[in-house]
């Protein structure tokens, strides 16, 4: 096992990486929305021995997802220089027991870059440090936005400080930016992760102070633009790119409204009828973008299908049924609109992003039940399925070689058979705590837990 090690700021202790290729994984959540080409290379059973290649020790507190450059893997960490209260699993707001959580110990912001093959640190820079200036749901992080790279460079960005840079793959600093700080709906701290297209980085910020979405040139760091939002703190959702025949568009999920942008920040189209808090992140397959929220006991928890072209206000369900919510059983009643290619207004997640996989859209509910509907139509294929009795779900299914992996809060991962039957395969414990999103890149999956990250590949990658 390796042990990352802190050292002083700027030491570097190895550099290079190959240029990013197709098998790179340079986004929370991937290129195709945790969708992997078939690999016989990708493992299917693990634990903390079985088919790992390495394991890396990360010291402090993060739920970012690790992303992946030629031999590079970045993973981010906010280190405590004290005692920090432990994260509890489960479903529950912040309260007097059990967050919101200030900490007046000093921390440091780190940006970590991995060998791939050996697992060892290659270089580690530190963005900031000071006590946090704001408080955080005792489930999350003061750093679980997820890097973002283009292969040449990786993007941090941590919302409790304000800190934006770009580095090089050798750890040299490109840029540094120092945006305002702010903190979201009864202090439950930040989670949104930066996007990359062409030459721009996006940021979305949606706070109780001063929501805004914002691009920034890559190569330099300067604001290229600014917008402000009417969102008031209620959302982590990480915006999405959606490219297709008609134009491209930057598409974000809040509580207030759905909202897709063109690239100069005009708004082209929004939808308004979304649950109460908004965690999932729009993505596309089949033509259409996909987008929900589901607060746990809202009245409204929908889920979206929107097809290209959508201009206007394109909200499908009247003012008093938002207001009041849907009374009707799960899913709720199948609707559609010349804009919305299918809608259920209870299908919603809380924390987990849907995955499309062939041709159903499947959806992971936070208490561990899976459901499947026609990714194109919305028809029901099966309805809901438990995995198993106490586990909570907040990391993202991915899928590959026929098969869904449905990480769960306790770190095992259960492995179900893709298609119109459901079937529980084996399931895989790593017995720790899991919230992060895995990587996958080039026949090995990256899992990072509590405290460490594990590279697994078939056969340990012999």
């Amino acid at each position: 096992m390796h042990r990352i090690v802190v050292v002083a700021l700027g030491v570097l202790l190895a550099a290079g990486a190959a240029a990013a290729g197709q098998e790179d994984w340079l986004q929370f959540r991937g290129p195709a929305a945790g969708v992997v080409p078939d690999d016989p290379n990708l493992p299917e059973r693990w634990s903390e021995t079985e088919n790992v290649v390495w394991t890396l020790d990360v010291p402090g507190l993060a739920w970012s997802s690790p992303v992946i450059a030629g031999n590079s893997v970045f993973v981010t960490s906010a280190i405590s220089a004290g005692e920090e209260p432990e994260p509890i699993k489960g479903l529950y707001d912040p309260g007097m027991e059990n967050g919101s959580e200030a900490s007046l110990n000093e921390h440091r912001w780190m940006l970590y870059a991995i060998d791939f093959r050996s697992g060892r640190p290659l270089w580690q820079r530190e963005l900031y440090s000071a006590p946090p200036p704001g408080k955080r749901h005792l489930k999350n992080s003061f750093a679980s936005e997820t890097p973002v790279t283009d292969g040449r460079r990786v993007y941090v960005y941590f919302g409790a400080v304000g800190q934006v840079a770009a580095f090089n793959m050798s750890g040299e600093t490109i840029w540094t930016r120092e945006l305002d700080v702010y903190n979201t709906l009864l202090e439950m701290g930040t989670a949104a992760s930066p996007i990359l297209h062409d030459d721009r980085l996006y940021i979305v910020n949606d706070n109780t102070t001063r929501s805004f979405l914002a691009a920034f040139d890559k190569n330099t760091g300067e604001k290229i633009w600014e917008i402000e939002r009417d969102e008031r703190g209620q959302n982590w959702s990480t915006p999405f790119v959606w490219e297709h025949d008609l134009r491209t568009e930057l598409v974000t999920a809040g509580t207030q409204g759905v909202r897709s942008y063109d690239l100069d920040g005009e708004l082209l189209w929004e939808l308004h009828g979304m649950s109460g808090l908004t965690i999932p992140t729009p993505f596309t397959s089949h033509g259409l973008v996909y987008i929900s929220s589901g607060y746990p006991g809202g009245g409204l928890r929908p889920v979206y299908a929107v097809r290209p072209g959508a201009a206007g206000d394109i909200s499908l369900f009247p003012e008093d049924a938002m207001r009041r919510g849907i009374t009707s059983g799960f899913p709720g009643p199948l609707t559609s609109s010349e804009d919305i290619a299918w809608s259920y207004p209870l299908l919603g997640t809380y924390n987990t992003t849907a995955i499309v996989y062939g041709d159903i859209y499947y959806t992971l509910l936070d208490r561990g039940f899976l459901v499947a509907h026609d990714a194109r139509t919305g028809e029901e294929i099966y309805g809901r399925r438990r995995l198993e009795i106490g586990n909570g779900f907040t990391a993202s299914p991915w899928a590959y070689n026929g098969k869904l992996f449905l990480l769960s809060e306790d770190g095992e991962t259960y492995v179900v058979k893709a298609g119109s039957e459901f079937e529980i395969l084996h399931k895989n414990p790593l017995n720790e705590m899991t919230l992060a999103t895995p990587a996958i890149a080039r026949g090995s999956l990256f899992i990072r837990t509590q405290s460490k990250l594990y590279r697994i590949a078939k056969g340990g990658g012999q």
